[in-house]
């Protein structure tokens, strides 16, 4: 595995060197700054790195804006990006995992616990299947959708790296992570999850599926505008949220807002037909009081929560039709 390490102390990065060496076949190169890094990463000579280990506090560029400028390179939009830093405040950790941090550990870093991240981001780039860029045309077959690798599984989480405020599944998962080491607790999950959306990707290509769950995150988004929050698409059609304590969301009146904004976004297929999503929500979870594996559970039982309520949703529509027919 490439690493590119960006840190303006040489002592960290020399001791960064060091340790990656001990650790296994992995190459790493140093940077002492944003723009030395961008450098690195840009012209005729650019490199390519499967993973960036960053600080945040640095001069000219912090590693916030650095982790925004490596996301926006196609190259390098889903690399992980770990950050390695002293800051270990929340509104650190929010603001890096909102700019598209992978993963954060404070300094001084454990070596045992740097080298367990090394291990699992190492496994993570080797599993991950190359992505073929190409658009399918808008009447391709399901099954030849199935067979061509730009197909997306219907219980696969989606990378959506331009929607603000929304991060990897995995990375959401290692934010609640941190909350649980900072004891950072009190926020509120919460999740949506689109009605009938196995009939929506049967219907659709993989990229028509990809747009419409960005779309939709995009509408979620806008309707959370003013509060602190992070998002991820945990698959199923389901998107998962965690917000600043002091907030609990009223779920019927949020799913009748995003309900409404969905019904004039006027959503078209590459057919031309117009598509009409609807969301349903399920409980709010408060994390008050629970901790490690506890927080992680409450991820899970937000999205199992909104996608009962929308299987629940559809099957009162088809009682409803049914009431009064005789066999």
């Amino acid at each position: 595995m490439k690493i590119l390490a960006v840190d303006d102390d040489p002592i960290i990065l020399e001791l960064l060197t060091q340790f990656v060496a001990s650790f296994g076949q992995h190459t790493l190169l140093t940077a002492s700054s944003g723009p030395e890094a961008l450098d690195l990463l840009s012209g005729d000579n650019a490199q390519t790195f499967d993973c960036f280990m960053l600080d945040i506090q640095m001069p000219v560029m912090d590693g916030m804006e650095l982790t925004r400028q490596i996301r926006a390179l196609p190259a390098h939009a889903e690399a992980p990006i770990v950050m390695l830093t002293a800051m270990s405040e929340k509104r650190y950790i929010d603001g890096a995992f909102g700019a598209g941090a992978s993963d954060y550990v404070t300094k001084p870093f454990d070596v045992v616990e740097l080298k367990t991240r090394i291990e699992v981001i190492d496994r993570l780039v080797r599993n991950r299947k190359p992505k073929n860029t190409k658009i399918f045309a808008a009447n391709t077959l399901n099954e030849q959708l199935r067979a061509d690798a730009d197909f997306i599984e219907l219980h696969a989480p989606i990378s959506l790296h331009d929607v603000e405020n929304v991060i990897e599944c995995n990375a959401m998962e290692n934010y609640v992570a941190q909350l649980s080491r900072s004891s950072l607790f009190g926020s509120t999950v919460f999740a949506f999850s689109i009605r009938k959306i196995d009939g929506f990707h049967n219907a659709l290509s993989a990229a028509e599926f990809k747009f419409l769950i960005e779309d939709i995150a995009e509408i979620i988004s806008d309707t959370l505008t003013g509060r602190q929050f992070l998002m991820s698409y945990a698959g199923n059609g389901t998107y998962v949220c965690i917000t600043e304590s002091g907030w609990r969301p009223d779920m019927e009146r949020l799913t009748d807002q995003v309900n409404l904004y969905l019904n004039r976004a006027h959503i078209i297929s590459n057919t031309g037909q117009e598509l009409h999503p609807r969301i349903s929500t399920g409980a709010a979870i408060r994390l008050v009081w629970k901790s490690g594996d506890q927080i992680l559970n409450a991820l899970g039982q937000a999205q199992s929560s909104a996608e009962a309520a929308a299987e629940e949703h559809e099957r009162l529509k088809t009682d409803f039709f049914q009431f009064g027919r005789t066999a």
